[in-house]
């Protein structure tokens, strides 16, 4: 256990944030396969605090859901009806233990880019300083909308000031107030009971209990970042996007750097919750989320999908969108494949240009490619499934399963009507439509016998180009000649 371990972590996320004008609550849209608060709580977890809550208001019930969600460890509190951070904090502390004594972080549910390392270094140097009070800071271009920090002629902190309240010398100020901080807990709890709402906003603000440590005669520190994005929090879409761009350039680098050739990081999106490997190749238009694992020589992209899937060794995934599924060792898919959830494709199998699979297991070897549809299926190893194929899984009120064995050969524009199993080594007709069982080894036919009605479209269809060609042609049949294309005299070059 580190020795910097804090007593607690309280990530504020009671705001509503109407700049947003959305119907989800601010905290939890997502940026790189997490909500911007469950980016927060995970940067949190880091620090393994003894206890870790979250601060809520704004359509209460769904946030609570989501933190129970992400992480079912972590305590809930309810902000009441006084406004400000320094009253979110307050309400974090209630559902605390009274006797909580140690380092209290307070921190925030929409700044998606603050990691541990961080917040590791805030708490370290708060500890190492003694002071009842650690600041996390960094100076910015513009400074617009941010809390200044002041400081003496010594350069210490004397207290924060919103911009709302600063004067003109203030606002002057570059170095801004994340907003984050590491606190004693015992001055903590002391200091927000004396804490007023006489400000501009009417608020109980938490940079006031710097003020009123330093009238105490307490230390306050700060502690500066150079990397102003992981201070930067989100107040409207155009902000959430920049944050999603720069967070993924950072997990694109990264991989990168631990030996992922990205062809072109610039349309490359990776989830923060994505694993790679040494010499995977992603090509541009790439998008891999969720929980998706891509192994070893594996080759994915262009302008393909991946969200919760495994891609195995030297498996190949072109132009192709596909949810919960696996894709075996050197396997191949696309271009312009689409696999549903439960699509499991074995070792060397195929599945090829416009197919659709779903709760499809198809074994090693086993090929699908191209125009057909695999739903509900087990497919064994070595098979090869025609084109046009589809597996009529759905007869209007339930769905049912196909069985393919080992070694089958499926003609083109076969139909099989599940339930169904085929036997190993069989085949089918091409154009057949399989309704029964058909034993290994078989021939299945079930197709109409072919009939040719003669001079049908001279009859019927008079005058039609599909009626004059026919007539040359059997014109040409009856001179024992061949016969010519229209507008043209036959038997001679053109």
């Amino acid at each position: 256990m580190s020795q910097h371990r804090p007593a607690a972590v309280v990530v504020l996320a009671a705001g509503e944030g109407t700049r947003m004008k959305s119907a989800t609550p601010k905290v939890l849209h997502p940026i790189g396969g997490r909500s911007l608060l469950g980016h927060s709580i995970a940067a949190a977890r880091t620090l393994d605090p003894e206890h870790l809550v979250v601060v809520v208001r704004h359509e209460r019930d769904r946030v609570a859901a989501h933190v129970a969600a992400v992480d079912p460890g972590a305590l809930v509190a309810d902000q009441d009806e006084v406004k400000g951070t320094g009253r979110a904090v307050e309400c974090g502390l209630e559902v605390l233990p009274a006797d909580l004594a140690g380092t209290v972080v307070v921190t925030y549910g929409d700044v998606p880019l603050l990691d541990g390392a961080t917040l590791a270094d805030l708490v370290a140097r708060h500890t190492a300083s003694g002071a009842a009070a650690s600041v996390l800071t960094a100076h910015v271009a513009d400074p617009t909308g941010y809390g200044r920090v002041l400081r003496d002629a010594s350069g210490a902190v004397t207290g924060i000031v919103e911009h709302k309240d600063a004067d003109d010398a203030q606002r002057a100020v570059s170095e801004i107030n994340s907003g984050i901080y590491a606190f004693d807990a015992a001055v903590l709890r002391s200091a927000l009971a004396r804490v007023g709402t006489d400000n501009a906003q009417g608020e109980k603000y938490l940079t006031d209990v710097l003020a009123v440590a330093r009238a105490d005669g307490l230390g306050v520190a700060a502690v500066t970042t150079d990397d102003v994005w992981q201070v930067e929090g989100v107040n409207d879409r155009v902000q959430l996007a920049a944050l999603g761009r720069e967070l993924n350039r950072r997990v694109v680098e990264a991989w990168m750097r631990a030996g992922v050739t990205v062809v072109d990081p610039a349309t490359t999106w990776l989830d923060v919750t994505v694993t790679l490997e040494p010499d995977v190749t992603l090509l541009p238009g790439t998008m891999l989320h969720g929980t998706t694992q891509v192994r070893r020589d594996a080759v994915v992209g262009p302008e393909t999908s991946l969200t919760d899937c495994v891609v195995a060794e030297g498996a190949s995934v072109v132009r192709a969108h596909a949810v919960g599924s696996r894709i075996g060792a050197g396997a191949t898919v696309g271009p312009y494949a689409s696999l549903r959830a439960g699509t499991d494709l074995g070792a060397s199998g195929r599945i090829g240009t416009f197919v659709e699979t779903k709760k499809a297991v198809i074994g090693t070897g086993s090929k699908v490619p191209h125009l057909s549809y695999v739903g509900d299926a087990t497919i064994g190893e070595g098979s090869n499934i025609g084109a046009a194929t589809v597996f009529v899984n759905y007869d209007g009120v339930a769905k049912h399963p196909t069985t393919v064995g080992d070694h089958v050969r499926v003609g083109s524009d076969s139909m099989l009507v599940a339930p169904l199993t085929i036997g190993d080594g069989a085949y089918t007709a091409a154009g057949s439509v399989i309704t029964s069982d058909v034993p290994p080894g078989a021939m299945a036919v079930a197709r109409g016998k072919q009939r040719n009605v003669e001079g049908w479209v001279e009859r019927r269809r008079p005058g039609t180009a599909a009626a004059k060609a026919a007539a040359r042609a059997h014109a040409a049949q009856e001179s024992g000649e061949a016969p010519g294309p229209a507008g043209t005299q036959e038997g001679t070059p053109r």
